[in-house]
């Protein structure tokens, strides 16, 4: 009975320190980057638990009564914002930076429902619980689905809505990509290390193009793998790399009512799944000069810009230029 009762406390020890990283806001692996702004943390009940969502606010000298929300991407924290925020901060906006559940230094959930009208839903609390009533929303990579889904659920609290490089321009399962369940995508995100994450982004972000700017971002993933939640982190990566696939956005690109503006790098050809699918069928997923039109003549009234020379990360491959188009669809003008 003893030996049992030992058993059991060994069980629930093990259990506690299991959970506490978690949902902890401590250490997170990202204590040697700088946090362009103090992040903040906004703690909430949903799915009979409470989580922390980690944010960043950047506030203007001179407001101009006008407000932007940027969506991450699924590998990418709110960091990598830092140039696109101070822009808008110069041109008058308050800017708010959220890091999703299940991403960075937020609560990283053992069980949770994801989906893109949850995290939507969430963002939608943070923005009330800061009293910011309408946003311009800008989504890179699978924040540009995250995005499109906000603009979708609260078409009055967007403005407007850019897009910047979204991924989820194509349907991957239906295209052919082999299904992969969640245990198997786990067991994928513990193998993941640097040098995968540099070779990924290498071929599919930036078309065979490196250099130590892009490898900085390239670290920052890295080192959420290798932190004290490390396995947290694969876990709730596979989670959402299945939320990603199952959840397309793109058939209900019709529906948007919010002016939309696309901004696309041509040589990006992120495609998740694109490893695992047939030769022929990966051969032709990710092809964003097709991608990029096909999603502007689905949006009502859409803006496409495109870039030629440019990758997946225009903000960081030709920032003038995404500066610009940027101002173009904001309706930006020199502060």
């Amino acid at each position: 009975m003893r030996h049992h009762r030992l058993l059991l406390l060994s069980s629930i020890i093990s259990l506690m320190m299991l959970a506490t990283p978690a949902n902890a806001v401590g250490k997170h692996g990202l204590e040697d980057f700088d946090s362009p702004w103090p992040a903040e943390t906004y703690s909430f009940e949903t799915q009979q638990q409470t989580l922390d969502m980690r944010y960043m606010v950047a506030e203007p000298d001179e407001p101009s009564g006008k407000a932007a929300l940027l969506l991450h991407g699924k590998n990418f924290c709110g960091h990598y914002w830092e140039s696109t925020a101070e822009f808008l901060v110069e041109h008058g906006y308050r800017v708010i930076i959220p890091e999703q559940i299940g991403f960075c230094r937020s609560s990283l959930p053992e069980r949770y429902q994801f989906s893109f009208h949850q995290l939507a839903d969430n963002t939608a609390r943070l923005l009330d619980e800061l009293d910011v009533e309408t946003v311009d929303v800008i989504g890179h990579s699978m924040g540009g689905m995250l995005a499109t889904r906000f603009a979708l659920m609260f078409p009055n609290r967007a403005d407007q809505l850019v897009l910047l490089n979204p991924i989820g321009l194509e349907d991957w399962l239906a295209e052919g990509v082999p299904w992969s369940g969640i245990d198997a995508l786990y067991q994928s995100q513990q193998a993941q290390d640097l040098e995968g994450i540099i070779e990924y982004q290498k071929q599919a972000y930036y078309d065979g193009h490196w250099n130590e700017d892009y490898e900085y971002w390239a670290r920052m993933l890295a080192a959420t793998y290798e932190g004290p939640r490390a396995e947290q982190v694969a876990w709730n990566h596979a989670l959402t790399a299945d939320m990603v696939m199952t959840q397309p956005v793109l058939y209900e690109f019709p529906r948007l009512e919010v002016p939309t503006g696309l901004i696309i790098g041509l040589r990006d050809r992120t495609a998740p799944g694109r490893d695992a699918a047939d030769p022929e069928i990966a051969e032709r997923l990710g092809h964003y000069p097709r991608l990029g039109k096909e999603a502007a003549d689905a949006i009502p009234d859409a803006e496409l810009i495109e870039f030629d020379d440019v990758g997946h990360m225009p903000q960081f491959e030709a920032p003038d230029r995404y500066r610009a188009a940027l101002s173009d669809i904001l309706g930006l003008t020199t502060p």
